[in-house]
């Protein structure tokens, strides 16, 4: 059964960093384009960042641009996503998001990926 587990949020204060992880049991991870999403109360779930399976250079929203960071370890089947300059808008629960041998080349959608972790919350302060 594939499950993705996110940890690694909280309360910060705007300006602040905090790095997201998320373990992932999926075989092959390697073969798995990651991703994170995020979703604010009363908003729909919108893209922040992702990795394709088969390298090249991350792909981010425009909002978090410069500001976060998505990295992935395939020994040991994690995704993170370090926060740095941290903005009120930025708070969301955000969630981990996989898809087996998914390309991209651009912003991807929701409906792009089929599995996806229960979220962790991150509440920045102004």
């Amino acid at each position: 059964q594939v499950q993705l587990a996110e940890s690694g949020g909280g309360l910060v204060q705007a300006g602040g960093s905090l790095r997201l992880s998320c373990a992932a049991s999926l075989q092959t991870f390697s073969v798995y384009t990651m991703a994170w999403f995020r979703q604010a109360p009363g908003k729909e779930r919108e893209f922040v960042a992702a990795m394709n399976w088969s390298g090249g250079s991350p792909v981010y929203a425009d909002s978090v641009k410069g500001r976060f960071t998505i990295s992935r370890n395939n020994a040991e089947n994690m995704v993170y996503l370090q926060m740095d300059s941290l903005k009120p808008e930025d708070t969301a629960v955000y969630y981990c998001a996989a898809r087996r041998l998914l390309v991209l080349s651009n912003i991807p959608a929701v409906g792009h990926f089929n599995y996806w972790g229960q979220g962790t919350q991150v509440t920045v302060s102004s």
